[in-house]
Parts: structure tokens; C-alpha cells; sequence
């Protein structure tokens, strides 16, 4: 366990740096916190001007401490900042969370203020939370080491640790958990993250055994290394990692030249290696506490099927059809499972999925938990949804009803009561029971178990398969920049992947004569190392079935090529066999600036920028893996064979997008872009026609 990150999170004494004793005041207020929250451990005030602060001796600076504390708060203007640090690590202090602000969030000049931060906390050994934070929440162990508004009010302990770089939206957050009677455990803002981030702190507090879900903020990632770590622990401990992920919009992708480079912004990327490592992405604050409450009190489902129970048809069909949007499924009930439910339910009842208990319900209460019984014991249900609003009267009664069904249950079931009385969510909550505040809501949380669950399948089963080591390749050409055809072709087919051949050619008789050792029709394209998409600059034909055909083809693509780039360096014009028509993909690499290296798959060959259908994920990567991102790529159906084409042999497009991504690994930080496109498939046969791989 990391000891500094120990100190920072659960310390056992505190100093506070410019400590006031003006309870209002920002300096003050962490002070106040801790005396009034109950804080057992040794208190540490650091401030000239005071010989004492409530009752506690106030030291003048750091050297003067009895001891050196585990943690330090800086509440100092941000030019003291350096100073404070220096000091600390004199003493022997490693941990320090500042709540200074003035640094990289204040422009140029601050950022520069960050970077000597930085600096002068490296050479003090100070690991350093922040700056411009609001400081973190223990309730484990009552340590307040924040001035937030949050905990000036009750801070109970719970099994969700909350993770978040903003400190106003991450203080609402909290505020709304706390609302939802949903314990946090930790609250940590990071803030600039000039030293401890998002992903390391997560990882740590998902070590604490008095956890269960992890929940998080995030604006931006300095580290995606750090998060699919912290990601791995969680899904090795079988701790959920729930996160808000803002900024939507394409970074990153301006000056890319392949396609997999123009399509591959920040969000699509951070999506995909979400999904690879078991991360469940909310949409809002209020889906990302419904998801943790779900995980809290909810257990994982084995399959997507849902049924449901409700005492309104109306509400029933809503969730049904959220239901089928988000790719569950509502199966037909059993038989058997019929017969018992038209036996517990009024006869206007509705004994089918959903099942309507109506109106007379709230006469016989009783009957919501024969018709959960029975729906929970039909083999296609794997989670059960319980709809209900209001019944104030009734809360006694219910919570005995749904303590009975838990005890009896083999199977996860969410109570989504709308309007539910305080007690009710108090009572459920205590019985281990998840309760939502809606119909779209609840089902919504039902589709993060149901991927939560399948995820972790899927990671624990490729846990235990022998992982392939990267392939060693040939010798990469020195220059950076785009890679002849030929050369990428060399490079490719070292790891087995499958290419139409091509061969280059000088001179539009020497392409004709290329062209009679292969079956024809050919195609011809430019090979130019200034020219990346050969048929915007007029540098491709297709369908050649003549010699004179070719040699006019030739001629043709080096005339459009002259007027569309004369500055261009011709190498010369290359001659392939026409591939058989066929499903087309595009398979591509892309060194992401956070994550590394990354492979995506597409649909739509040259519709590929319009279609958008494309998923990410970081290399390398297993042929299982890559053949769940071929489940979420919207026209998937299309693989199956359409209008009479045969259907892609599945396992082997996963094999090939696994080499590729193993290509992307042991290129490493040679990689810049790769292009597989078109890929094209029919049957199983499988190969690419065309690439672009460029290196940095």
C-alpha cells in the first residue's frame, strides 16, 4: 500500500498551514471541521500570529511540530505556496493537500506559479493534492481536511468512495447523495492535479475494504495508463467504477491524416477503453448515483433479461420500451410462470412481462410479492423491476413485503418508487435493497449492472487465458512520415496480415505487364509519400481489364495527380488485383496522447467519416475482446450477410483486428496512424486493399 497516499487519506495527525481562527474564513473552516466532526487524531495549527486556536497549541511554522504530521492542509496565498512545501518536507512531512488557488487555472502566469510548485514539491519528497482543491473527506475516520460546504452537514460513513476534479459540481454531487441517503465514504476533490490524480487516488481508496463502488468526476486525463490500472484493481476486487466524463467534443484530431486518426476524438476513445475495462460511463450526476446506488445494494444479474412489475400499465410500457433501446431483453414469460402469476394477481390484472398487479394493489399489498416471486422464478428473468408511487400509508407493510422477497430471491431485483417516503428509502436501504426514483431511472441502472456484469465476465475469462506476447517486427523505416505502400505492406504481412498484393510500377507498360500475371480486372494507385488519400487527388482507377486500358489508366493518374499536387514526389503507380466485392470495414491504429496506442474497427469502407459506426479500444488487446467491439458497432447485423451476401466469418475478423492492435503495441511510440481501409470481407475470406501507416 502506498504510504503517502495512506498519510494523504487516512491520517492519524493533521497540520494546517495558515490556520485562522476565523471559523468562516477558508483557513479556518478545516479546523473547524475537524473539532466538530469528531476527528481522533492530533491536530496541528501553523500560524505566527497565534499562540493557540481553540484550545490547541498553534505552532509558527512547521519546524516547531512535536512530530512530523502524516498530512498537511496549505491554506496560504498561492505565492507563499513554495515556501509552505519547503518547509513541510524539512520536517519530514510527505503528504499535502493546498487549497490554495492562483495556479494553472489562472492562465499563463499561474501555470508557470504550478510548474515551480511542482518542482519545489520534488525536491521537498511533499506529494501534493491540488492545488485549487477543496480537500478530501474521510468519514471513516471523521477526517475533514476540506473547507467545502458539504461538511457542514451531517458526513455519514458509506460503501461509495467519490473521486472528482471539479469542487463545486463534485460538492453538488455529494449534497444530492447525500439526499439519496447514499454514503460516501470519501469525498476527494483532486483539482489541478499537479501531483496526485483522479485514477491514483481512485485506486487507492477502492483498496479499502469498507468500499463497494467507486464513483467519479472527471473533466480531462493527464494519465490514461493511471486509470486503466486503477481500472484493472477494480475489476480484480469486483468494485464497480462508475464515472460523469464531460468535454464531448474531438480533441486531438485536427491534424490527422488516416481516417481512424480524423474519427478518433478524446470521447469516442475514452468510451471504448471504458467499456474494455469495466468502467460504467453515467450520463449526469443523477445517472451517476443511480448507478451507485444500484451497485450498493443490487446484485449482478448473469444475463440482460428483465422483467418487470408494476402497478400501472403505463409506467410498465415506459420501461419496457427504455428497456429495449438500451438492448436488454424483456423475454416472454414461461408457462408455468403465467399460471402462477394469474394466480396471485386480480383477474384485469396483466399476467405477461411487464406484469400489471393495477389499482388493487394498494388494497392487497400482499399481491406485489407473489407476482415478484413468480416473475424472479421464471428461467429468462435474470433481474426483476418493481414499480410503485406514493403509498405512504403502506410503508410498513412494503418494507416486510420486499424484506421477504430479498430473503427469498435468487435473483437481483430494484424497487423503483416514485415520491417514496423518506422511511421507505431509510427501510430499503437498510434491508439491502436498491430504490430508484423512477421508471427510465431504474432501468437505466439495470443496463450498467447488466454491462458491469458482462464486462467483468469477459475480463476475468481473458484473466485466465495466456495472454500473446507483442510480435517482433521487422526493421521500421528511420524517417518519420508516411510509409510506402510496399514497406507498410512488408510490415503487415509480418503479423499476418492478410493484403492484396501490389506491385510498383515505373511506367504504364511495365503496369501492364504487372497486370497479366494476375487475373484481372486491376486497379492502379498513386504512390506518393505527400499524398495520403490517393482518390481525392484523382490517383485511383478500378476495373482495368486491358492492357491498353492499363496503359491509359497510368498515364490518366499521373496527369490528375500533376494538377492537383505539382509538388508532389511520385514514386510511382501501384498495380493490384480488383478484390471480389464484399462487406467493407475500415481496421485502423492511432497513438491517442492519453492512452497510447488504439485500435478501431468501422463499418463503411470510404462512408466511414459519415457513417461514424466505429469503436475504439487500447492496444493490444485479445481476439475476445475485439470481438465484443464488434458487438457494439451499430450496423453489426450488416456482418451477417445482407441482400444476398454471405456472412463474415466472425472469429476471423477478431483475429485480424487483434493482430493489428498487437502491431499498434509493438509499434509503440513509433506509431502515429494506421489505415486498413477498405477491409473487406466475404465468407471466409478476409483482406485488406488498400493502407496508410504513418510514424512519428
Amino acid at each position: 500500500m502506498n504510504a503517502t497516499l495512506q498519510h494523504l487519506l487516512s491520517p492519524r495527525s493533521i497540520a494546517i498551514v495558515g490556520a485562522s481562527a476565523d471559523f468562516n474564513r477558508i483557513n479556518g473552516r478545516a479546523l473547524k471541521f475537524l473539532l466538530d466532526k469528531g476527528y481522533g487524531g492530533r491536530i496541528y495549527p501553523i500560524n505566527p500570529k497565534y499562540a493557540s486556536i481553540a484550545g490547541l497549541t498553534c505552532y509558527p511554522d512547521a519546524a516547531a511540530l512535536p512530530e512530523a504530521a502524516d498530512l498537511a492542509i496549505v491554506a496560504v496565498p498561492a505565492a507563499r505556496v513554495c515556501a509552505a512545501i519547503t518547509d513541510l518536507g524539512e520536517r519530514g512531512i510527505d503528504a499535502a493537500i493546498v487549497f490554495s488557488s492562483g495556479f494553472a487555472e489562472m492562465g499563463e502566469q499561474g501555470a508557470r506559479l504550478q510548474s515551480d510548485l511542482q518542482e519545489t514539491a520534488r525536491a521537498a519528497g511533499v506529494r501534493i493534492c491540488g492545488p485549487n482543491c477543496l480537500g478530501l473527506i474521510n468519514a471513516f475516520d471523521r477526517v475533514m481536511a476540506t473547507f467545502g460546504q458539504f461538511a457542514d452537514g451531517p458526513v455519514p460513513p458509506g460503501p461509495v468512495a467519490f473521486v472528482t476534479q471539479s469542487g463545486a459540481f463534485g460538492t453538488a454531487i455529494a449534497a444530492l447523495a447525500r439526499r439519496r441517503h447514499l454514503g460516501l465514504g470519501y469525498f476527494v476533490n483532486t483539482g489541478n492535479e499537479s501531483d496526485f490524480g483522479f485514477a491514483e487516488v481512485m485506486e487507492h481508496v477502492l483498496a479499502d475494504e469498507r468500499i463497494r463502488v467507486g464513483a467519479g468526476y472527471i473533466e480531462g486525463l493527464k494519465d490514461g495508463e493511471a486509470l486503466v490500472r486503477a481500472a484493472r484493481r477494480a475489476l480484480r476486487l469486483g468494485k464497480p467504477l462508475v464515472v460523469t466524463k464531460v468535454g464531448r467534443t474531438p480533441s486531438g484530431a485536427r491534424a490527422a491524416i488516416s481516417h481512424t486518426g480524423s474519427l478518433a476524438g478524446e470521447d469516442k476513445v475514452f468510451s471504448g477503453i471504458a467499456r474494455q475495462f469495466g468502467i460504467v460511463r453515467a450520463r449526469n450526476e443523477e445517472h451517476l448515483l443511480d448507478l451507485a446506488e444500484a451497485f450498493t445494494y443490487c446484485g449482478l444479474p448473469r444475463g440482460k433479461g428483465v422483467g418487470v412489475v408494476t402497478q400501472s400499465g403505463g409506467a410498465g410500457v415506459l420501461m419496457v420500451d427504455r428497456a429495449v433501446e438500451l438492448g436488454l431483453d424483456v423475454p416472454l414469460l414461461a408457462a408455468a410462470t403465467i399460471d402462477a402469476l394469474r394466480a396471485a394477481i386480480p383477474g384485469f390484472g396483466i399476467a405477461a412481462n411487464p406484469v400489471d398487479i393495477t389499482g388493487q394493489f394498494v388494497a392487497e399489498p400482499q399481491l406485489l410479492e407473489r407476482s415478484v416471486t413468480a416473475l424472479l422464478s421464471d428461467p429468462a428473468i435474470d433481474i426483476a423491476l418493481v414499480w410503485i408511487q406514493l403509498m405512504d400509508a403502506h410503508v410498513d407493510v412494503l418494507l416486510e413485503i420486499f424484506r421477504g422477497i430479498k430473503a427469498r430471491a435468487h435473483k437481483p431485483f430494484i424497487v423503483s418508487w416514485v415520491a417514496a417516503p423518506e422511511r421507505a428509502i431509510q427501510g430499503l436501504h437498510a434491508a439491502g435493497i436498491a430504490v430508484l426514483r423512477g421508471a427510465e431511472p431504474a432501468i437505466d441502472a439495470v443496463a450498467g449492472l447488466v454491462e458491469y456484469a458482462a464486462s467483468r465476465s469477459a475480463w476475468l475469462e481473458q484473466a485466465a487465458a495466456q495472454t500473446e506476447p507483442a510480435p517482433t517486427l521487422p526493421p521500421l523505416p528511420p524517417a518519420p512520415g508516411q510509409v510506402s505502400s510496399l514497406v507498410a505492406a512488408s510490415l503487415l504481412a509480418a503479423v499476418g496480415v492478410p493484403l492484396v498484393p501490389v506491385t510498383l510500377a515505373s511506367s504504364a507498360e511495365e503496369a501492364a505487364r504487372v497486370a497479366r500475371s494476375f487475373e484481372r480486372p486491376a486497379a492502379l494507385k498513386i504512390e506518393s509519400p505527400d499524398i495520403a488519400h490517393k482518390t481525392d487527388a484523382g490517383g485511383v482507377r478500378l476495373g482495368l481489364d486491358s492492357d491498353s486500358a492499363i496503359r491509359a489508366a497510368f498515364e490518366d493518374i499521373l496527369s490528375a495527380v500533376a494538377q492537383r499536387h505539382p509538388h508532389a514526389r511520385i514514386d510511382g503507380v501501384a498495380v493490384q488485383p480488383m478484390a471480389p466485392a464484399g462487406t467493407e470495414l475500415v481496421i485502423g491504429l492511432k497513438r491517442d496522447p492519453v492512452f497510447g496506442a488504439v485500435v478501431m474497427v468501422g463499418l463503411g469502407g470510404l462512408l466511414i467519416e459519415v457513417l461514424q459506426d466505429a469503436v475504439f479500444r487500447k492496444c493490444p488487446l485479445s481476439p475476445l475482446q475485439a470481438a465484443a467491439m464488434l458487438e457494439e458497432l451499430r450496423g453489426r447485423m450488416v456482418l451477417d450477410g445482407v441482400r444476398g451476401r454471405p456472412p463474415l466469418s466472425r472469429a476471423q475478423l477478431a483475429d485480424l483486428i487483434a493482430r493489428v492492435a498487437g502491431f499498434g503495441a509493438a509499434l509503440g511510440p513509433r506509431l502515429r496512424e494506421l489505415d486498413l481501409n477498405p477491409v473487406i470481407g466475404a465468407g471466409a475470406a478476409l483482406f485488406a486493399v488498400d493502407w496508410l501507416l504513418v510514424l512519428d
